[in-house]
């Protein structure tokens, strides 16, 4: 007896290793893609290292054969890169409150005027 093609669809829909394939590799992997071409690793270094660090965790996981875990951490990479490209396509992460910036240092260093040791009206 042959089952009908929509069957054999539906019972490997939720294989982990195709999920692994649609979340991990086309999803995550894209959406870290996509962060690193908006300047992310400069823009957003939290949200970018979170990205790539859930990414490779994911990779080590689907490696052992844990899809299950390999999903969920895919899942954490796609949502940290996406959420990487917006902060850099904003601008840059958020200053911390109080944390404000050194004024810039003048490029050449400037140097006191010399004071005269007497003045020229009080020669003798």
């Amino acid at each position: 007896m042959r089952a009908p093609a929509w069957l054999i669809v539906v019972a490997l829909s939720g294989c982990g290793p195709i999920e692994y394939v649609n979340q991990v590799t086309r999803g995550a992997s894209n959406a870290v893609a996509g962060a690193r071409a908006a300047n992310a690793e400069k823009l957003s270094p939290y949200y970018w290292t979170r990205a790539v660090e859930y990414l490779h965790q994911a990779r080590v996981l689907a490696a052992h054969s844990d899809f299950q875990a390999a999903n969920r951490f895919g899942r954490l990479s796609k949502e940290a890169a996406e959420k990487a490209k917006e902060e850099a396509l904003a601008g840059g992460a958020p200053k911390p409150p109080g944390d404000v910036e050194a004024p810039p240092t003048p490029a050449v260093p400037v140097k006191p005027e010399p004071v005269p040791a007497s003045s020229p009206e009080t020669k003798p």
